[in-house]
Formats: structure tokens, C-alpha cells, sequence
């Protein structure tokens, strides 16, 4: 949720409840000389936004919580698991070359390395194929292996991390997107991706109200 631009109303009942709550809408409507039907929407906004909570036959009063503080306790409500995307999986033996094709071909930035038996074992980023293909290398006959990022290297997530957890190793570590995993018998088995763009897109629903 952005920062909520409340009305002259909005913020007129918010002054009100600080001073008196827990108090009805009834109660609210007559210190404004309005009808209680009229401030219905007003007061569902301001509720729904979390500056005010009711309780049933006892009224409204004020939460205390600053934008700030509701803009966090909305972030925890974001989980990997409700906007990963799926992974682009390649095989440790693929050549470099085919890997760069088939980069271009999924237009993705980033392709997660697996072995025979579909466990991670490392990360392909642009960087790393822009640097072997500058080399003087057959890359036809060069495996990703020799190039990736290896495990235990790798950044990875899992289903039930926070959203924001995850931007935060984006960030720290200056990647684009990383693995979503789940534990196996001897490894991890990669079943979707974290990217920039699904964490942008989970911070505009979030700031558009469609959590």
C-alpha cells in the first residue's frame, strides 16, 4: 500500500475517534451532522486501510499505526509462493552455446543449471555467457559447467520466504531473479524463479489494493 492521501472527511474522523474511541458511527455522524449512511464509505476506507478498527457494539477506535507501519505489516503479507514464475531449467552437460540460444529463445536473464537426477547445481547469468563467449573458446563444444556459478554459491529461496526477504538478496547480492526450491534427498529440486519483475509486480497490486 502507497502513502493513503485522505480527504478533509477522512481526516476529520480520524481526529475524532483519537479523541473519543471507541465510539459508534452513529456517534461520529452526529459530531459531523452527517448521517451515519453518509460516512459509511469513509469510514470502510479507513478501516480497510487499517488507520481504524471496529468491534461489534463497542465502535471504532484509532490503531495507532503510521503509513509506515501499515505499509510493513502488508509487505509480510507478500509470500514467493502466491507470485514466482517458472524456472528455465538446463542441463549441467549443455554446451555454452546452446545455452545462449536458448536464453535469447526464452528471453530470460538468468537459467538454472540441474544434473541427472534434477538437482540445482548452479546459475547461468548474461554476465557469465558474454564472458565466455568473449574468450577464444569452442563454445559449441564447452559445457555450462565449467562457466556457472556452483553450488554451494548460489542464492536461492524457498516457497514460504517473504517477498520482500527476497528483494533484499536481490539487492544485496546484485542479481536479476533467483531459484525457488524445495529440500530432497540429496540436494534441492528448482520449481519456480523469483524476478525483479514479479516482485515489481507484487509491490503495485499491493500498492493498488488486490492483495
Amino acid at each position: 500500500m502507497t502513502k493513503i492521501e485522505l480527504n478533509k472527511r477522512q481526516t476529520e474522523i480520524l481526529q475524532i475517534v483519537k479523541g473519543n474511541g471507541p465510539i459508534t458511527g452513529e456517534q461520529i455522524a452526529e459530531r459531523l451532522h452527517l448521517t451515519r449512511a453518509t460516512l459509511r464509505p469513509d469510514l470502510a476506507i479507513l478501516t480497510m486501510a487499517g488507520f481504524l478498527d471496529a468491534r461489534p457494539r463497542v465502535g471504532y477506535f484509532y490503531t495507532g499505526k503510521s503509513g509506515t507501519q501499515l505499509l510493513t505489516e502488508n509487505l509480510k503479507k507478500l509470500y514467493v509462493r502466491d507470485y514466482h514464475s517458472l524456472p528455465v531449467v538446463v542441463h549441467e552437460n549443455l554446451s555454452v552455446y546452446d545455452a545462449i540460444c536458448h536464453m535469447f529463445l526464452e528471453d530470460v536473464g538468468t537459467l538454472f543449471v540441474v544434473d541427472l537426477k534434477s538437482r540445482l547445481t548452479g546459475v547461468l547469468s548474461r554476465k557469465d555467457l558474454l564472458r565466455a563467449s568473449i574468450g577464444q573458446q569452442d563454445l559449441t563444444s564447452l559445457p555450462v559447467n565449467v562457466i556457472m556459478t556452483r553450488m554451494p554459491n548460489v542464492t536461492f529461496c524457498e516457497k514460504d520466504d517473504l517477498l520482500v526477504n527476497v528483494a533484499t538478496k536481490l539487492i544485496d547480492k546484485q542479481i536479476d531473479s533467483l531459484p525457488v526450491v524445495r529440500q530432497m534427498d540429496e540436494g534441492y529440486e528448482v520449481f519456480g524463479r523469483i524476478t525483479k519483475t514479479n516482485i515489481t509486480k507484487a509491490f503495485v497490486s499491493l500498492s493498488k489494493d488486490e492483495m
